[in-house]
């Protein structure tokens, strides 16, 4: 396959899902700001420190995904987010439930395993 086909379908890969858990992610930074911060605490770890974990897998590491910067580690947090979505959060819940966090879940694990290919703030280094 030509590869600038491959980092082209990388580059939307990457917006794509990147862009989506943005949805997700940014409605919680007003959390933060409530008093006293009520959020699951799934790992027992306690609320806040949850809540800004969350945070960083799906707001801070979404947006280094989406520029292609540091892609690799960027998906990191991003996927141990949705494995607690999937496997913690949502265990017991059926498919249809769960299944938008298996999808992340997915496309982040791909995105790790191939990197961000050329169109990104990684590629432009090679």
């Amino acid at each position: 396959m030509n590869k600038n086909v491959t980092d082209l379908g990388l580059l939307i890969l990457r917006i794509g899902f990147a862009g989506m858990l943005l949805t997700h992610g940014i409605p919680k930074i007003n959390l933060l700001f409530e008093s006293p911060i009520k959020f699951a605490d799934p790992i027992g770890v306690g609320e806040t420190t949850t809540l800004i974990l969350a945070l960083i897998g799906e707001v801070v590491a979404p947006i280094l995904i989406l520029i292609g910067f540091k892609t690799k580690l960027a998906t990191i947090p991003s996927i141990i987010t949705m494995f607690v979505a999937v496997f913690v959060i949502h265990a017991s819940d059926p498919m249809d439930v769960k299944e938008k966090a298996i999808l992340y879940l997915v496309a982040f694990l791909v995105i790790f395993l191939t990197g961000a290919g050329k169109y990104s703030i990684d590629g432009y280094k090679k």
